[in-house]
């Protein structure tokens, strides 16, 4: 099962990081979001909502808003969709179409790193 999100990069870039709107998985908690190969937590920072727990860097993530103004009002930059996740965000936004100027379509590698995130956490 998976929920399509918005994410976004915040560590060193404040609001142009890059950002994607793609698959994620969620830990049977809720607790734990997996995205590209990377895994996020809830986190109270300067700037982002998430920490990835590898990096420590901080990110955005949100639902995909409706009406498709996912990146910060101050912030720049296109947006890269997952080709397979296109028509659902059409849906959720009601758009007839990706709007070319604020997102690109591409691939993002479904990678969920549950067993080396685990382990690592039970480590700590």
């Amino acid at each position: 099962m998976y929920r399509v999100m918005y994410l976004e990069l915040k560590s060193g870039y404040h609001d142009d990081g890059p950002a994607w709107i793609g698959k994620v998985k969620l830990s049977k908690s809720g607790q734990t979001i997996y995205f590209h190969d990377h895994a996020f937590q809830k986190y109270n920072g300067a700037s982002g909502n998430y920490i990835d727990i590898e990096t420590g860097e901080e990110y955005w993530i949100s639902g995909v808003k409706k009406n498709g103004e996912d990146r910060h009002w101050a912030g720049h930059g296109k947006i890269t969709i997952d080709r397979s996740v296109v028509d659902e965000y059409l849906s959720i936004t009601g758009e007839p179409a990706v709007d070319r100027s604020r997102l690109q379509v591409g691939d993002i590698e479904e990678a969920y790193p549950v067993e080396r995130i685990q382990k690592l956490l039970n480590q700590l």
